[in-house]
């Protein structure tokens, strides 16, 4: 009956057989050293990248007339793109442990993540109304989470 396949019996009982087999021991997780503050992961990194696609989405409406704000070559879109990445990484940044404030902080965190690949896709797609709508949830989760841990610093700087 199994003459002519190439799966026998005893093929299939090992093939099951080493399903069974224990799972690889866990590796060890990375070694990892935050480099910069919460503060200055938001001042260098966050704030940037979210200005470039706050500045390149919407339009802008005077008694002059009206301009739009996307990009309308492949190096802007490409500037909007990597700046998205930033946020969308950057939100994986804030979830670091030594960063993390709590469960709170972690939902925001992985809302920025969210937010920021909506203006990932919207921008290779090259879609301004999508990277609007990107650029409002970013600002919506940066809000919410400012509302809830925003420190006042009163040191002069």
């Amino acid at each position: 009956m199994y003459k002519n396949n190439l799966l026998g019996p005893g093929l299939v009982l090992a093939a099951l057989l080493a399903g069974c087999a224990e799972p690889p021991p866990p590796t060890e997780r990375p070694p990892f050293r935050a480099v910069a503050t919460v503060k200055q992961t938001m001042t260098w990194i966050l704030d940037p990248a979210a200005d470039v696609i706050w500045d390149s989405a919407g339009t802008i409406i005077t008694a002059e007339g009206s301009e739009e704000l996307a990009p309308t070559t492949d190096e802007g879109w490409d500037a909007v793109l990597h700046a998205a990445a930033i946020v969308t990484e950057g939100g994986n940044l804030l979830m670091m442990p030594g960063r993390s404030a709590g469960d709170d902080w972690l939902e925001y965190s992985a809302g920025l993540v969210a937010a920021g690949r909506l203006a990932i896709d919207a921008a290779e797609a090259r879609d301004p109304d999508a990277l609007f709508e990107a650029g409002g949830r970013i600002y919506q989760v940066c809000r919410a989470c400012h509302n809830q841990y925003w420190v006042v610093d009163e040191t002069p700087e």
